[in-house]
């Protein structure tokens, strides 16, 4: 049949990558198939031969803590992973002293070393390792073997400690460390997740059984997302042999992974089911559906896949991890929804909807909405008021996001202590509260090496121990300042307890006059000597500095890229202008939350946030990236819908209901489905899973009902005609619009355009 036939049909002319991809696969749809199993089979084989590389702690970040690990690293010396035994009795008259509080510490130190995991045992009565109320002994050691696997070998110890703990009464007998907070750390975080990723998946295929009312098309969208999140978790092992990955990148992946895998299907899948609802056949429902839908899909993807990319301005090794596992998940996604999606479609056909579900039709139709998703009566109410009183709906809603992102301003980040980060469900969290009460500052010290061209030298000698007799004079620390010397390595260690302990401000505080102050006074007057100083706060507050910094050059990053594709895809100066302030509200909105719940407190006990006080420190630009991707998703697809329905021949007001109100079950299907996983995440036991849960499951909710129904229609409407302006210096710009051609010669005759007396006859975009 010719093109001129096919036409004549009102079948669709092939525009664009989208609608080309979607007719291949089509007419291809074994091979497509085919293609993409062998494609995520792959992917997932080759990376599980290669192996992956995860971020080293030396790589983790630059600044002084990564300079400290290469000193050590360079001179040979391995990274000590320091334990410590806390031994007290509960009767506070008993002191360390005390007979039975001596054969603990003998029963601590056997066991202990009975592990065979264990070196440089000390005990509290030869290194004075008791606190100065005389009743805390500390039993300290290293964990033997290379520091990346001590989480992973610290079990028998534990095990050892608990065991002495058994054996006497009336003591607390306890372990903390680097190795113990690391294990604990991940079993709670790897627990969480698992509770995550098995509450995900479940949700998501719930929520779109009552979308689609038949489980044939409720269970393609998952699929696709899985596939996509496995074949990408391959990818992820080949890339880290380039930039490596981390656990926090994968648990990243696969939350932005079922996020757009499930939307991008269904925004195709939904647009698919609605043409064949009005009656086109399925090559041409089909057809239309890649053109528009597909053609959204790709443009959301590259906004979402730009915004991503931001991250790999930060510097830190972390983020840029998560960064390029999202943008990979996103990419793959992507691809699959314009590429196998419709090759499903076409192979299924009608049996798309098998497996209804009867009641939710009977919901459906009482409604007025059909099989197709069409339009939906509340969101028609809405939109009409809107649409009444533009103006009235704009300050109203502005002003409303205005006020809940207004606690924003004073915005506190900070990386969370393990007592912030847990509150008292972890028995761990009490031992660092009890050792920072005996020990101010000693869960958590700070650690200068100290690299010279001779470390015994008199001179360096001299300013060693000038600094630790400053450290405690200038306020910084109570003692006792311990040092290690490896003379021939050139290198000293030394430990100092900072004041203020498990309060990160003051302890930064402390930190502070160790760097500005005292160094320079001592240990930097020694002719080639270098001090970096590191820690647990010196990291936290290194890692804020930077994320602070890297704050203006990942925003203009990700604005200006966004606001550039908004441009060239809509050829409209306008929407894109609106597409970024609107995406902006949205984020303030999100972060006004974020601070009024986690460091205000208010309403904090509804989601077990009492005493927080802060944000973590990496969310506040990782929500950005994230949300200012994902509001894309939205955003393109709505207003897609209605340019497309202005060039058929609406009026731009009846385009503006046209768009919204036919889009509106989709994206309330598919924000639905993202709250309700990232509200998975807000239940979790860590701080940090639960603001990044809250802050997005709180953005997308927003962006899909106060932005999307309400500000969106209310600014196009205020702005009419204006909508499609583009200015004529900038119309040299490629033109990345799809042919809405294609689709008026596919459907019904559009009603006219209405024109008034100031309208032009024909929009130019």
């Amino acid at each position: 049949m010719g093109k001129t036939d096919s036409a004549r049909k009102g079948r669709p002319r092939v525009h664009g990558i989208a609608a080309r991809a979607g007719g291949w696969s089509a007419r291809h749809r074994w091979a497509a198939v085919g293609i993409w199993v062998l494609f995520v089979v792959l992917a997932m084989g080759l990376g599980t031969a290669a192996g992956r590389v995860d971020v080293k702690d030396s790589e983790a970040m630059s600044g002084e803590v990564s300079r400290a690990i290469q000193i050590t690293e360079s001179a040979g010396l391995k990274n000590s992973v320091d334990e410590t035994v806390l031994i007290q009795a509960e009767d506070a008259s008993v002191k360390a002293t005390a007979p039975e509080v001596r054969a603990a510490v003998d029963s601590v130190i056997e066991a202990v070393e009975a592990t065979g995991e264990v070196t440089g045992v000390t005990s509290p009565y030869d290194s004075r390792s008791i606190s100065d109320d005389g009743r805390t002994a500390l039993v300290q050691f290293e964990i033997t073997g290379d520091r990346e696997t001590a989480t992973e070998r610290i079990e028998p110890v534990l095990t050892a400690v608990e065991r002495v703990q058994g054996e006497h009464d009336g003591l607390v007998i306890e372990e903390i460390g680097d190795a113990s907070m690391n294990k604990t750390f991940d079993d709670a975080f790897g627990e969480d997740f698992k509770r995550a990723e098995l509450s995900a998946v479940p949700v998501a295929l719930g929520i779109l059984l009552i979308a689609f009312g038949a489980l044939v098309a409720a269970l393609l969208p998952v699929a696709l997302a899985m596939t996509a999140i496995v074949a990408t978790m391959g990818l992820m092992a080949l890339v880290s042999h380039v930039q490596p990955m981390s656990e926090t990148a994968d648990s990243v992946m696969l939350l932005v992974g079922l996020a757009v895998g499930v939307d991008y299907c269904l925004f195709y899948l939904r647009r698919e089911r609605e043409e064949r609802a009005a009656g086109r056949d399925a090559r041409t429902a089909l057809m239309i559906a890649a053109a528009t839908s597909g053609r959204a899909v790709i443009v959301s993807g590259v906004t979402v896949c730009v915004a991503m990319a931001g991250m790999l301005f930060t510097g830190i090794a972390e983020f840029e991890a998560m960064g390029l596992a999202s943008l990979m998940v996103v990419a793959v996604a992507m691809v699959g929804s314009v590429t196998v999606l419709p090759a499903l479609l076409s192979l299924l056909g009608e049996r798309v909807d098998k497996g209804r579900l009867p009641f939710i039709d009977r919901i459906k139709r009482s409604r007025g909405k059909g099989s197709g998703g069409g339009e939906s009566r509340v969101w028609r109410a809405v939109l009409s008021s809107v649409l009444r009183r533009p103006w009235t709906s704009l300050v109203l809603a502005a002003g409303a996001l205005a006020a809940i992102a207004l606690p924003a301003l004073g915005m506190n980040t900070q990386n969370l202590t393990l007592d912030q980060e847990f509150g008292d469900s972890l028995p761990i969290v009490q031992t660092y509260d009890r050792l920072n009460e005996a020990f101010p500052g000693g869960a958590d010290p700070a650690r200068v090496v100290v690299k010279a061209d001779d470390i015994s030298a008199a001179p360096v000698r001299e300013a060693l121990a000038e600094f630790r007799r400053q450290a405690v004079a200038s306020g910084a620390s109570k003692g006792p300042v311990d040092m290690v010397t490896h003379d021939a390595e050139n290198v000293a260690i030394i430990s100092v307890p900072l004041v203020g302990g498990s309060d990160q401000e003051k302890a930064e505080k402390s930190l502070d006059l160790l760097r500005d102050r005292v160094r320079p006074d001592t240990l930097l007057k020694a002719e080639g000597v270098e001090a970096p100083i590191t820690g647990q706060v010196a990291g936290s507050k290194d890692f804020n500095d930077q994320i602070v910094g890297s704050v203006v050059p990942v925003f203009a990053f990700v604005i200006v890229f966004a606001f550039v594709l908004m441009l060239l895809c809509f050829r409209s100066l306008t929407i894109a202008v609106t597409s970024i302030l609107l995406n902006l509200l949205s984020v303030g909105a999100a972060y006004g939350i974020l601070t009024a719940v986690f460091q205000h407190g208010w309403g904090a006990s509804l989601v077990g946030a009492e005493g927080v006080g802060a944000i973590i420190s990496w969310l506040p630009l990782f929500l950005f990236v994230i949300l200012f991707g994902l509001s894309m998703d939205y955003h393109v697809f709505v207003v897609s819908r209605i340019r497309e329905a202005r060039m058929q021949g609406r009026t731009t007001r009846d385009a503006i209901a046209h768009g919204v109100v036919s889009t509106a079950g989709v994206v309330t299907s598919a924000a639905v489905i993202m709250v309700a996983v990232f509200a998975i995440f807000g239940t979790l036991s860590m701080q940090s899973m639960k603001q990044m849960g809250v802050g997005l499951a709180a953005a997308v909710l927003i962006d899909a009902t106060i932005i999307r129904g309400v500000l969106l229609p209310a600014v196009m409407a205020l702005l009419d005609e204006r909508n499609w302006y583009m200015p004529r210096w900038l119309r040299w710009l490629p033109d990345l619009t799809h042919d809405e051609s294609a689709l008026t010669d596919a459907a019904p005759a559009a009603a006219p355009a209405v024109r008034g007396d100031d309208e032009p006859e024909r929009v130019t975009v």
